[in-house]
């Protein structure tokens, strides 16, 4: 995009015009105000628009700004700050790693994917939608999905070709810009800072959830339950088993074997290792507090995403003495946690177990106060460990005090908190 005409100066950036852009956005957003007044603008004609590194500074085009309405600037300027806020560089990098997605049409795909989360519900009430502004319905995808589950449905194309100028910089997608300052440049917030921000803007929405999206009082609540040593070894738990061999493995002709160059004119297939599917089984007796089951609903999240965010390949089996239905994971606050008797969680894995098609993965969340299977499931097995302190006493459930047999040693044990 030229800055301006041959022969004449670069046009100035208006600086005036964009900062009253941004105050505007922090009036129709007060909730973000505190992360649009962290941004540092830097000016820059290699961006097509606006863009933003992970380290909080905002490249903005002079042209751009001088063609653009401020109350489309305001809109923007919400936009950019939304990808830092949603960690959309460090998804994009987790994604990458995870799903081999490497090449620059990979990370315009993740810069869509991001913006179709952000762009679902931002705008409207007071914030103008910004011309051009890419959103789920114009792909013909569902709003209300995350970036890593857009990913998953649509791929370059028509639908994505007069999106292809659209880059957000490296704060929505992870790869490095030539423009970007680094590090080591000026005006770049620290980790420690970038932390401070977020848990700001959290506590504004979760003080008046009232004046926020949905969209966004969930990401408050998340960001309030930052990512534990545990959480990490649970979801390293859960990867390893559903990629054990035997996992899901299967060969399909979509990505043909490289050694079919040794074999002129047949064609082979290649082993590709299918997503595993999980089953949940969350115990529900009345020994577990709602505030561990609050927990376990976070945890059932993170399963979600520890096999790369399919949903659909997660199920959960609330489960006292009797098990309860298997609920598709569809969002995890909205499954119904009944319970409260006492325990029993051979009869959550023969209901895990007894599902069409079978889980690669059961993973079970418990305090451990039941009697196991006798004999080793047909699938591998994480077990998550509420905290307990046991003393010497009775085998009497109804003692809480009492001393539960160890998990079996077929299964994957990770302590929760």
């Amino acid at each position: 995009m030229s800055a301006g005409t041959p022969g004449t100066a670069p046009k100035a950036l208006d600086r005036d015009k964009l900062f009253a852009a941004r105050l505007q956005a922090a009036r129709v957003r007060p909730y973000l105000a505190t992360a649009l007044f962290a941004l540092h603008t830097v000016e820059s004609t290699r961006v097509p628009t606006m863009a933003v590194d992970r380290h909080w500074r905002c490249y903005v085009s002079p042209t751009f700004v001088d063609r653009t309405p401020v109350e489309e600037l305001a809109g923007v300027w919400v936009h950019e700050v939304s990808h830092l806020l949603r960690d959309h560089h460090g998804r994009g990098d987790r994604v990458a790693r995870e799903r081999g997605l490497t090449g620059p049409g990979e990370r315009l795909r993740m810069n869509i994917a991001a913006d179709c989360e952000i762009n679902d519900d931002v705008f409207g009430d007071g914030l103008v939608r910004p011309e051009g502004a890419v959103d789920p319905e114009a792909l013909g995808l569902s709003a209300g999905e995350l970036m890593e589950d857009y990913l998953r449905q649509f791929s370059l194309g028509p639908l994505t070709q007069e999106h292809a100028w659209l880059d957000c910089g490296s704060g929505a997608d992870g790869l490095e810009r030539e423009w970007d300052l680094g590090p080591d440049g000026a005006h770049g917030l620290s980790e420690q800072e970038r932390d401070a921000v977020r848990f700001r803007v959290a506590q504004g929405i979760v003080g008046r959830p009232g004046r926020a999206s949905k969209a966004w009082q969930r990401w408050a609540e998340e960001a309030f339950h930052p990512p534990q040593p545990w959480r990490a070894l649970l979801g390293a738990a859960v990867r390893s088993a559903a990629s054990g061999a035997g996992a899901g493995d299967d060969y399909t002709y979509g990505r043909p074997a490289r050694r079919s160059a040794g074999v002129p004119g047949v064609v082979l297939p290649s082993l590709r290792r299918k997503p595993p599917r999980v089953s949940v089984v969350i115990d529900t007796s009345g020994s577990v507090s709602d505030a561990e089951l609050g927990s376990a609903l976070l945890e059932v999240a993170a399963i979600s995403r520890a096999v790369g965010g399919r949903r659909d390949l997660v199920t959960v089996v609330p489960c006292d003495a009797a098990a309860r239905i298997a609920h598709p994971l569809c969002r995890a606050e909205g499954i119904p946690l009944l319970g409260g008797g006492g325990t029993d969680l051979r009869t959550g894995f023969a209901k895990a177990l007894g599902a069409r098609p079978r889980p690669d993965v059961v993973v079970v969340l418990t305090d451990g106060q039941t009697p196991w299977p006798d004999s080793r499931p047909p699938c591998r097995t994480v077990v998550g460990l509420f905290p307990r302190r046991y003393e010497t006493g009775s085998w009497d459930e109804d003692d809480p005090d009492y001393v539960p047999r160890s998990p079996p040693d077929w299964a994957r044990v990770v302590d929760i908190g």
